[in-house]
């Protein structure tokens, strides 16, 4: 279900973005983290030095830097953060997944769907959350498709609160 959301709000992915990742094997260097970021279909970052990582946890959002605590966390669907080492940041919206920080500062993300925020239309999240309100108010409550319309409700108002919009 989040695919179709991700799908619908989404604009064509930029490949530059793509061709600027740096693929790294050796240890981190001081101050560094090494991250791998994989959803089912595609690998977005393996073993590549980055600064720091905020995650948008279940619990709360929290940042992974180098020598972070080991740490198994879910995360919930939100902004998850990626600030490189030349001091770029680079924002995904997931749908929610885990976080996995081993010792020797590595950080494992591994969730279902990831979307570059910059690839997010906002006109077109406004639009899905108003028709999944709609939605939701007409589906008969407790059924089926109540939940699955807030389900639609919940994660077009994650998508636009990540975009810095207010979603009521």
């Amino acid at each position: 279900m989040f695919a179709q959301l991700a799908r619908r709000a989404a604009r064509p992915a930029a490949t530059a973005a793509a061709a600027r990742r740096q693929f790294a094997d050796a240890a981190p260097a001081a101050g560094l983290m090494k991250l791998n970021f994989n959803l089912p279909q595609e690998t977005l970052y393996d073993s590549v030095n980055v600064k720091s990582v905020i995650v948008p946890g279940a619990t709360g959002e929290y940042e992974v830097t180098a020598d972070h605590v080991p740490i198994v966390a879910e995360m919930k669907a939100g902004m998850l953060t990626i600030n490189h080492e030349d001091g770029e940041e680079e924002k995904y919206f997931v749908a929610g997944g885990f976080s996995l920080t081993h010792e020797g500062s590595a950080t494992d993300i591994v969730c279902p769907e990831a979307v570059k925020l910059d690839d997010i239309d906002g006109a077109a999240v406004t639009k899905n959350f108003e028709a999944a309100k709609a939605k939701a108010a007409a589906a008969e409550a407790g059924s089926i498709e109540a939940a699955e319309a807030m389900i639609e409700v919940e994660t077009n108002r994650s998508m636009g609160n990540a975009l810095g919009m207010a979603m009521a």
